[in-house]
C-alpha cells in the first residue's frame, strides 16, 4: 500500500453499494469493464478489487493506453524478440507475460488504435499472445481489467470501438458515480485527502473551517476526486500560516485559500436555502451516529433515538445503513 492510496470512502449508498459490488467481483477471474468520468476513482477501485481478491499477492501493473503511442502498445503488451523490429536489440518481456498470475490493468481502453483492438480481442478470446517477432505461444494467467471514461455503446455506434471488443470486456462492469452523484462522500474524502497531503507538506495540524467544509459540499466538482485533492493541495499552498508555533496550532484552511472558480461556484449557487439539508439528510446522520455511539447494539439505538426497535430496522434498511 502506497501513502497515496485511500481506502474506498463509502458513506454514500451509492458508495456502498459500489464497494459491495467490487467484493463480489474480486473473487471473480472474468474481465472486468470499469467506467466513469476522469478523476472519479476508477484506477483506485481497480486496485481495490485487486487487493479484495485471491490474486492481492501477485503483480498488478497498469497500461496507461492513452499516452502510448500506438506503435509502441503491442511491444508494451505483448513484449518482443530482439530483433523484432529496429532498435529491439534485446528480448523484451510484455505486460501480459509480467502480470503473471496477478491483475493487469488497461486504462482508458477506449484510445486503443483499431489494430491494436483487434490483437486484445483475440487475447481476450484465446488467452493467448506471441512476443513481436516470436513463434511462441504463451498464455494468460492474468485477470485483465478495462478503464474508460468513454461511453463505450455509443462509441461502438459512432464507429469509435469495436463491438465484438466490447462485449468481451463487458463481461462484469462496475461504474463509478461521479463526486457530485455521492454527495455524502464530499467531505469524508476530504478529510482522508487532507491527512495524507498534511503528512506532505509537514502541516500537521491543518484543519478545514466550518466555511470550508461547506463551501465543498456545495461544489458539484467536475472533476471528481482529483479535483478535491488538487483543491486541498492548493489551499494548503496558499495558507501556510506565518508566526511561528502559536499560529501553527491554529492552522485553518478557509474559503479564500481554496481555487476561485470553487469561491465563485459555490457563492454562486447561494439561495436562501443554500446550505440548508433535507430532513431525511438530518436524519440519516443522527442514525449513524448513534448506531455508532452504542456500538450498533439496535435496542440500546432505538431507545436512544426515542423509537422501536422496528421502526429503526426500516430506516436502516431505507438509508443503506450497515
Amino acid at each position: 500500500m502506497t501513502a497515496e492510496r485511500l481506502p474506498w470512502i463509502s458513506a454514500d449508498p451509492a458508495s456502498q453499494r459500489l464497494l459491495e459490488l467490487a467484493q463480489k467481483v474480486a473473487i471473480a477471474p472474468a474481465t472486468l469493464l470499469i467506467s466513469g468520468e476522469s478523476g472519479s476513482g476508477k484506477d483506485h477501485l481497480a486496485r481495490l478489487v485487486h487487493e479484495l481478491g485471491p490474486r492481492r499477492d501477485a503483480p498488478f501493473l497498469k497500461i496507461d493506453c492513452a499516452s502510448l503511442p500506438p506503435q509502441l502498445v503491442e511491444s508494451e503488451l505483448f513484449g518482443h524478440e530482439r530483433g523484432a523490429f529496429t532498435g529491439a536489440v534485446e528480448r523484451k518481456l510484455g505486460r501480459l507475460e509480467l502480470g503473471g498470475n496477478g491483475t493487469i490493468v488497461l486504462d482508458e481502453v477506449a484510445a486503443l488504435s483499431p489494430a491494436a483492438q483487434g490483437k486484445l480481442l483475440r487475447v481476450l478470446q484465446e488467452r493467448a499472445f506471441e512476443r513481436l517477432g516470436g513463434t511462441e505461444t504463451l498464455h494468460i494467467e492474468a485477470r485483465l481489467i478495462a478503464l474508460t471514461n468513454v461511453d463505450l455503446p455509443a462509441a461502438v455506434k459512432s464507429g469509435g470501438f469495436r463491438e465484438d471488443l466490447y462485449f468481451r470486456l463487458n463481461v462484469l462492469t462496475l461504474e463509478v458515480p461521479p463526486l457530485r452523484e455521492r454527495r455524502v462522500d464530499i467531505l469524508p474524502l476530504a478529510e482522508h485527502l487532507l491527512a495524507i497531503l498534511r503528512s506532505i507538506h509537514a502541516r500537521p495540524n491543518a484543519q478545514l473551517s466550518d466555511s470550508a467544509r461547506r463551501m465543498l459540499a456545495a461544489y458539484a466538482w467536475p472533476g471528481n476526486v482529483r479535483e478535491l485533492r488538487n483543491a486541498l493541495e492548493r489551499a494548503l499552498v496558499f495558507s501556510r500560516p506565518a508566526g511561528g508555533a502559536a499560529a501553527a496550532e491554529r492552522d485553518i484552511l478557509e474559503p479564500e485559500n481554496f481555487p476561485e472558480n470553487l469561491r465563485a461556484a459555490a457563492s454562486g449557487a447561494a439561495s436562501p436555502l443554500a446550505g440548508l439539508r433535507s430532513l431525511e439528510e438530518v436524519e440519516r446522520e443522527v442514525i449513524t451516529a448513534t448506531l455508532e455511539a452504542t456500538r450498533y447494539q439496535i435496542s440500546r439505538c432505538a431507545e436512544a433515538l426515542g423509537i422501536s426497535r422496528k421502526t429503526l430496522l426500516e430506516k436502516r434498511k431505507k438509508y443503506g445503513l450497515k
